[in-house]
């Protein structure tokens, strides 16, 4: 796990000497597949769940390694993990990258490293009595693994009732591939739930301004906390408009997942665009990175919510959002995790889900490290799952 006290120094700078070249990399090309019925939305209709997995080891012989993944829905990761464009071995090119400060460059008009600073010197009031709360009742999660569009009536229905069955009091529908089959769902599901109980809905990018104005006001009437990434992650103006449109219904708008830097959600935040904010714990580059998201999140008071799911989300953005709630934001209202029941057999280092809460992870570091049995069943292409794939696909 990394520690609260670890992650708040901004001034923190990986040395050159401490930096490895390519040549390091193993398995960059492992990849790891799942069922695409469990992640259908309306924006990614037949997805292919894989990831890159790096594992990087320095020439000090003290066994340490660090281990980073990253996925694009399987269509874009060969060209994360390119060996060409990122130097691979015989070739000159030696990638190196330093952790850069909190209040640099694009993050510096919403958030000066004094007010950072001011913030993270706040947040020591009452920290080891959150901490305690942590290790007693862990961090509220909702579940998205019951509503993803691939899933019949008959299938939703068993996986809510089992959901509730397990102490979910949260969850989240997919919604924005057609209306009158969303007004279905969302009825089954608030029947399933109850009125009591929390719905939020997602629509993947699906829409523009208009049409989700449009749609979210037919489906106000199963009161969803929010409406999740209601057209294009870009546009900041768009997600203002259909902000000012719909919170006077009642609806939240929730988006992050997407956003690739400090800048777009700080543009987001000075607009007004959004009521609960998703950080991504891959799609923004670095720990540091997040903790710029999750200090000017809390000077705008609007409550961080992560996205999660995928190919070890979960397993990442725990040790964020724990720490989020100890060290700067102090708060739980309005406050929640996202997870998704998938993938985590793969992982050393599973996250741990109780009470439909996540409890903090007490190994060591960031919880990337998959299981060496899992990459070498998965390896691209030689793998004993990739070689079944390939031909099937083929053909």
């Amino acid at each position: 796990m990394v520690s609260a006290d670890a992650m708040v120094s901004a001034d923190a700078m990986v040395s050159a000497d401490a930096m490895v070249s390519a040549d390091a990399m193993v398995s960059a090309d492992a990849m790891v597949s799942a069922d695409a019925m469990v992640s259908a939305d309306a924006m990614h209709t037949d997805p292919d769940y894989s990831a890159a997995y790096v594992v990087i080891e320095t020439d000090a012989e003290d066994g340490i390694k660090g281990c980073g993944i990253t996925f694009t829905l399987g269509k874009g990761t060969e060209v994360d993990w390119s060996r060409k464009g990122r130097g691979a071995p015989g070739d000159s090119g030696r990638p190196k990258r330093g952790v850069g400060l909190v209040g640099q460059a694009g993050g510096k008009a919403c958030l000066e490293v004094t007010c950072g600073h001011e913030i993270l010197q706040k947040g020591q009031i009452g920290k080891k009595e959150r901490e305690k709360q942590m290790l007693a009742q862990g961090y509220p999660a909702y579940t998205t693994s019951c509503a993803w569009l691939g899933y019949s009536d008959d299938t939703l229905k068993q996986l809510c009732a089992q959901a509730l069955k397990d102490g979910w009091t949260r969850f989240k529908v997919k919604v924005g591939a057609d209306l009158q089959d969303d007004m279905r769902r969302c009825q089954i599901i608030r029947d399933m739930i109850g009125p009591e109980k929390t719905l939020m809905m997602d629509a993947n990018q699906r829409w523009d301004v208009p049409e989700a104005v449009e749609w979210m006001s037919k489906l106000a009437k199963f009161k969803p906390l929010w409406i999740e990434e209601p057209t294009s992650p870009d546009d900041i103006l768009g997600h203002a408009t259909i902000s000012k449109a719909l919170v006077p219904l009642g609806i939240g708008i929730a988006t992050g997942e997407q956003c690739h830097n400090r800048v777009i959600f700080k543009q987001l935040l000075q607009a007004k665009a959004l009521q609960f904010l998703q950080i991504d714990s891959c799609r923004l580059g670095s720990v540091n990175e997040n903790l710029s998201v999750l200090l000017m999140a809390k000077k705008f008071e609007i409550p961080v919510c992560p996205h999660a799911g995928g190919v070890g989300l979960c397993e990442l953005v725990q040790h964020l959002i724990i720490f989020d709630y100890i060290s700067v934001s102090a708060s739980l209202e309005n406050r929640v995790c996202e997870y998704v029941d998938h993938l985590h057999e793969h992982f050393k280092y599973p996250v741990m889900i109780q009470r439909a809460s996540y409890m903090p992870p007490k190994d060591p570091g960031y919880s990337t490290e998959m299981k060496e049995e899992s990459v070498k069943k998965h390896q691209y292409p030689d793998g004993e799952v990739w070689k079944k794939l390939l031909p099937a696909q083929e053909n």
